[in-house]
Parts: structure tokens; C-alpha cells; sequence
């Protein structure tokens, strides 16, 4: 098993990236099991899948299990979900010494954090991510959100898990749409934060999409948990240096909220926001031409669905409401060089309008 500590002093726990590691689930959380009630949160589709197996496993090893299935879509990250949620865990009995598990990916992990951070003003939950953006990305570092009308996550709580317990054999079942997604929040570390990364990705990019070397893989999910663990040790709260894998997410968020949650997968709308800030980091980043192109020439990697037409005004209109926006201005993550970023707020509307015009 490959560890990465996130040390956050109380708020301390550990990264896990195991082969198989879903079989050792009831060992692992033993020590972590006092006779409290366990909530398992996930999506009928993995429960189906791994769900019904972990609850029925936990059991078996005397935990007193329950289990919530939320909506298979972005309706489970909502102000009446949320509602439901919290009446089912007071119909369980549920208390403050109560465990919740995520098994699922960003939408479960997202709605589970949420959950245990707001419930009886906080419960300890555990991530199992099930989809490789997941456990690359949104498993760790604690960010929970929900959505409202007005745009995603503009509601959540930063509330550290007790571990991340990754299994890189859930994705034997993950749909290629999926995969293409997680890869855009790949190279997006790499872009940020690790040019070595960054050429490794794109050099072995058909490969990785292919799924079919578990060492290559389980690479990728070691160097991504490392690297964004280092970063939520250094600014655990987004005050400054971790606010550069909003990197993309700028645009992207918005085009995730025009288009609607099933239009665009969220890797996959990050991939357009990085193209449009790749645009403008070469003349507000001071990025290099053949860098640009370099940059640009991985990202088209991906076989990215078409963009239907949009309203540039509109999405400019959503990104006004993003909580990226600071003092009225809209904070852009540009890239300086390959690996490196800066943070930009005095580009013109008219600019912004330009670029999304050429994505």
C-alpha cells in the first residue's frame, strides 16, 4: 500500500492507493469502529456494483450499517437533497459519534463531506472514490460544496475526511467518458504544478486513456494525490497557493452551469476553461508561444464533445456569481510557464469575451 500523509496537525489523516484495497475495507475501518452507527452514501449504480457487497462485508464484521442512495446525477448536491438526507439520518438514530462512507465519485464525495460537516455541526466521514476523478482529485483536501440555482458549490464547508481509502480496480467498471474527464484534472496538475508531470501525461496520454497498464495508472493517482496533498498542507483553506487548481475552473464551472450538469462532464468543461486560460496566459502570463502551443496541442488530446452554442454574455453573467470572484473582479489562474501560475484580475470583459469565442 502507497501512503501520503496529509498533515494538518488534529485534522491529520492518511491518503491509501491499494490494488484490491476494497476487499481490506472491514479490517481497515475496524480500528475506527466503536459500535456507532455507519451511513453508507452512494448512487444506485455502485451499489449495484461494490455497495451492496461493502454494506453486507461491514456487517458481517459487526458494524451497525445503513445506507443512503442519493440521485445519479448533480440533483444530489441540492438544498431538498440535502433536506432528505438529514431526516434519513435522524430516522437512523444517528448521533455525533456517527461514521459516514462516500463511495462514489465527486458527486457522492461532494454531498457526503457536505453532509457530515453540516450534521449535528460535524461527523467524520471516510472517501472511497470509485471514479478516477475522484481519487485524483475531488476525494482530497476536505472541499465540500453544493449547489444552487444561481451556480455550482456556492455552499459547502471545508471538512477533512478521517482517510481516503483509493482502489484503482473500481475503475475496471468506469465508462472511457468518465476517464477523458478525470484526464483533463490531470494534466491539470501537471500544467499547475509539475512539468515533468505535465510531459509524462501527454506523452503517455493514449495509454492512460486506454486503462490497460495498472502501474502506469496507479502512477498517475500517486503523483496527483501527492501533489495536491502537498498543496492543501501549505493552504489547507484556499487562502492563497491553493486557489491555483481553480486553474480552468473559472470558465469551466460556468459552462458546466449554462449548459447544464449533463451537456459537459466537469473534466471535460475544465479542459475548455484551461484552453481559454492557456489563451490568456499568453498575454497576461507571460506564457511562451511554443509552451502555448505545447499546452494547447495536449489538452486537444482529449476527445472532447463538441461545445453547442452559447451566449458569451451569459456565461460571463455565471461567472460573475462564481466564488472565484473577489472585490467584483473575476480572479483568472494563468500560467506562466509550464508548471508554474500566477493569479490575474484586471482582464477586460471584452477579452474574456474574445477568448470564449475561440473555444
Amino acid at each position: 500500500m502507497k501512503t501520503f500523509n496529509v498533515s494538518l496537525k488534529n485534522r491529520s489523516y492518511t491518503i491509501n492507493v491499494k490494488m484490491g484495497l476494497q476487499t481490506q475495507l472491514p479490517e481497515i475501518l475496524s480500528a475506527y469502529n466503536k459500535g456507532q452507527s455507519w451511513v453508507l452514501f452512494t448512487q444506485q449504480p455502485i451499489f449495484d456494483l461494490y455497495g451492496s457487497h461493502l454494506a453486507e462485508s461491514l456487517r458481517e464484521s459487526e458494524f451497525k450499517v445503513h445506507q443512503i442512495i442519493l440521485e445519479n446525477s448533480e440533483a444530489a448536491k441540492s438544498l431538498s437533497s440535502m433536506e432528505s438526507i438529514y431526516s434519513q439520518l435522524i430516522a437512523f438514530g444517528c448521533d455525533r459519534s456517527s461514521s459516514f462512507l462516500a463511495l462514489g465519485g465527486g458527486v457522492v464525495g461532494d454531498a457526503t463531506g457536505f453532509a457530515a460537516a453540516t450534521f449535528l455541526r460535524g461527523v467524520d466521514y471516510f472517501q472511497i472514490p470509485t471514479t478516477l476523478l475522484a481519487m485524483v482529485d475531488s476525494s482530497i483536501g476536505g472541499k465540500t460544496g453544493i449547489n444552487l440555482d444561481a451556480g455550482k458549490n456556492l455552499v459547502g464547508a471545508i471538512w477533512q475526511p478521517k482517510s481516503v481509502l483509493i482502489d484503482p480496480t473500481y475503475l475496471n467498471s468506469l465508462p472511457k467518458r468518465e476517464v477523458i474527464s478525470a484526464l483533463g484534472e490531470v494534466l491539470k496538475y501537471g500544467a499547475v504544478l509539475d512539468r515533468n508531470f505535465f510531459d509524462l501525461v501527454s506523452a503517455k496520454f493514449d495509454e492512460i486513456l486506454q486503462m490497460n497498464n495498472p502501474e502506469l495508472l496507479d502512477n498517475i493517482i500517486c503523483i496527483c494525490s501527492e501533489l495536491k496533498a502537498k498543496v492543501v498542507v501549505l493552504d489547507e483553506c484556499e487562502g492563497g497557493l491553493r486557489r491555483i487548481l481553480n486553474f480552468g475552473h473559472t470558465i469551466g464551472h460556468a459552462l458546466e452551469k449554462y449548459f447544464g450538469y449533463g451537456v459537459l462532464r466537469h473534466g471535460e468543461a475544465v479542459a475548455y476553461g484551461m484552453l481559454a486560460a492557456g489563451r490568456l496566459s499568453l498575454e497576461y502570463g507571460g506564457l511562451k508561444t511554443e509552451d502555448y502551443q505545447y499546452f494547447q496541442q495536449s489538452i486537444n488530446k482529449l476527445p472532447l464533445p463538441p461545445l453547442p452554442e452559447f451566449d458569451v454574455n451569459e456565461i460571463i453573467e455565471i461567472m460573475a456569481t462564481d466564488k472565484k470572484v473577489k472585490d467584483g473582479k473575476i480572479n483568472f489562474v494563468l500560467l506562466s510557464k509550464i508548471g508554474e501560475t500566477k493569479i490575474v484580475d484586471s482582464i477586460s470583459k471584452v477579452k474574456i469575451i474574445e477568448v470564449l469565442k475561440q473555444i
